[in-house]
C-alpha cells in the first residue's frame, strides 16, 4: 500500500470511529451527566469533586498513596511555593500478590496499611497526620472528596466485599485496626485526575487527564451546569469519563474484530471495558498473539507453524509490540525466544501485524480524545480553544511511534483545537497529594472543596 493510500485509509477508519464517539457523546451528555439517568449510561462520566485545578501557589507537605495494578506506592511529597514545584520526597513501590487481587478486600486493605505504616515509620513520620491523596485507579462513584464507591473492579482484581464498598473507609479502617499510626483528611483520586492535575501545578492551561498504559481512561474540566448530578451552575468540575467502557453498551460492535471478542470473552469481566480491551497495554500483545496464530494456521506466517509459546496465551507482551515496530533485529530475536521458524519476510509481516494493532490504539484514543476536547470548545463557545493534555501510561511513553500517531490524528479530527501535549512527571502519586493540596489552598475542612 503506498504512503498516500495508507494515510487516505486512516483518514476514513478514524473519521468512523469519531462518528461513532461523538454520537455515544450525544448519549453521554444526556445520560452520563444527568440526576436520574445515569445509572444506565455505558460510559459513566463520573463528577470527581475536583472543582479546580492548580494556581502555582499551593504549598505544604503531603501523603499519597498509588493503587492502579499489581503494584502499589506510598510517597511523601513536598509542594514548594517558591519554586512552583512538587517535590517527592521519598517513595516506596510495595507489591500485590496474585492471590491477594482475587483475595478478600480486607486482607487487600490490610496490606495497605501495613506498607503505609512501614513507609511512615522508615521516614520518622509515624508521628505526625498528614493528609493524604489516595489514586485509586478503578472505575468509581465518588460522592464526595473523601468518599468513593467502587463500581466493578477491573485490571485483574476480584477481590470480594469492595465492590459497592466506600473505599476510602475501608482503608480507615484498615489503618485503625492497626492503632499504631493515623492519617489526617483524604482526598479521592482518579489516575487520569492525578495526571491532570501534576501537569496542572506546570502548565495552568491543562484541563484534560489522559491514561494509555496497562488501562486507559480520561478526564477533564465540565461546566458545572451540565452535571446535573452535583448542585450548583457555576463554575466547573473534574469529571472521570471512564471512557474504557465505552461501547459496552454495543455502539462499536461494527468495529470490533473476531480478535477483540476472544480477548473479551477470555477475560476476568466479559463484556466489560470493550474500549480498553482495544486499546490498552493489558490487551494489545494478546490481539497480536491471537491475530498471528490465526496467520499461522491460515499458512501466511511461519510455514503454517505455530509454537507452543504463541499458542499460550498471555505469552506475547505488550511489550514486544514496542520493541518490535522498534527494530527488524528486536523482531527476529523475539520470534526465536517464542520458539518460532521464521524468516525475513516474517518478521516483517508481524512487524506490519504489531503497527496495524497499535495504530489503531493510537487512532481510537485520538477519536476519544478529539471528541472531549470538541465538547471543551463547544461547552464555552469559541471558536477555538487552546488547551494541555497532561498525558502518562506505559504504552504512551515507551511505543515509538504511538505518541506521534495519536497527536497527528487529533489534530486531523478537532482543527479547531490547539492541544499541547506534556507527559506527567509521576502524575498519580504527585497528583494526589496536588488535589489535596488544591482543597487546602482553598480553605478545605476534611477534604470538602470550598466554593
Amino acid at each position: 500500500m503506498t504512503t498516500n493510500r495508507k494515510q487516505q485509509k486512516t483518514t476514513i477508519e478514524t473519521h468512523k470511529i469519531m462518528t461513532e464517539t461523538e454520537n455515544n457523546h450525544k448519549y453521554t451528555q444526556n445520560d452520563s451527566l444527568g440526576k436520574h439517568s445515569h445509572h444506565r449510561a455505558a460510559v459513566k462520566m463520573l463528577p470527581t469533586f475536583v472543582r479546580a485545578t492548580p494556581d502555582g501557589t499551593e504549598k505544604g507537605d503531603y501523603l499519597a498513596l498509588d493503587l492502579g495494578g499489581t503494584n502499589f506506592r506510598v510517597l511523601y511529597v513536598r509542594v514548594v511555593e517558591e519554586q512552583q514545584k512538587v517535590v517527592k520526597m521519598d517513595s516506596k513501590i510495595c507489591s500485590i500478590p496474585q492471590e491477594m487481587m482475587l483475595g478478600t478486600g480486607e486482607q487487600l486493605f490490610d496490606h495497605i496499611a501495613q506498607c503505609l505504616g512501614e513507609f511512615l515509620e522508615s521516614q520518622d513520620l509515624k508521628g505526625q497526620t498528614l493528609p493524604l491523596g489516595f489514586t485509586f485507579s478503578f472505575p468509581c462513584e465518588q460522592k464526595e472528596i473523601d468518599k468513593s464507591i467502587l463500581i466493578r473492579w477491573t485490571k485483574g482484581f476480584s477481590c470480594s466485599g469492595v465492590e459497592g464498598q466506600d473505599v476510602v473507609k475501608l482503608l480507615k479502617e484498615a489503618i485503625h485496626r492497626r492503632g499504631d499510626y493515623d492519617i489526617g483528611s483524604v482526598a479521592m483520586v482518579n489516575d487520569t485526575v492525578g495526571t491532570m492535575m501534576s501537569c496542572g501545578y506546570r502548565d495552568q492551561s491543562c484541563e484534560i487527564g489522559m491514561i494509555i498504559g496497562t488501562g486507559t481512561n480520561a478526564c477533564y474540566m465540565e461546566e458545572i451546569k451540565n452535571v446535573k448530578r452535583v448542585e450548583g451552575e457555576d463554575g466547573r468540575m473534574c469529571i472521570n469519563t471512564e471512557w474504557g467502557g465505552f461501547g459496552d453498551d454495543g455502539s462499536l460492535k461494527d468495529i470490533l474484530t473476531e480478535f477483540d471478542e476472544v480477548v473479551d470473552q477470555t477475560s476476568i469481566n466479559p463484556g466489560v471495558h470493550t474500549f480498553e480491551k482495544m486499546i490498552s497495554g493489558m490487551y494489545l500483545g494478546e490481539i497480536v498473539r491471537l491475530l498471528l496464530v490465526k496467520m499461522a494456521e491460515d499458512k501466511l506466517l511461519f510455514k503454517g507453524e505455530t509454537s507452543e509459546a504463541l499458542l499460550t496465551p498471555g505469552q506475547f507482551e505488550t511489550k514486544y509490540i514496542s520493541e518490535i515496530e522498534d527494530g527488524l533485529e528486536n523482531a527476529q530475536k523475539i520470534l526465536t525466544a517464542l520458539g518460532l521458524n521464521w524468516d525475513p519476510v516474517d518478521a516483517c509481516v508481524v512487524r506490519l501485524v504489531c503497527d496495524t494493532i497499535s495504530s489503531r490504539s493510537a487512532r481510537l484514543c485520538a477519536a476519544a480524545l478529539a471528541t472531549i476536547s470538541n465538547r471543551i470548545r463547544v461547552n464555552r463557545g469559541l471558536d477555538h480553544l487552546k488547551t494541555t493534555v497532561g498525558v502518562d501510561g506505559t504504552v504512551y511513553r515507551k511505543h515509538p511511534n504511538f505518541s506521534e500517531e495519536l497527536q497527528a490524528a487529533v489534530r486531523l479530527l478537532a482543527p479547531k483545537c490547539d492541544i499541547t501535549f506534556l507527559v506527567s512527571e509521576d502524575g498519580s502519586g504527585k497528583g494526589a497529594a496536588m488535589v489535596t493540596a488544591v482543597a487546602h489552598q482553598n480553605v478545605c475542612f476534611l477534604g470538602f472543596f470550598c466554593s
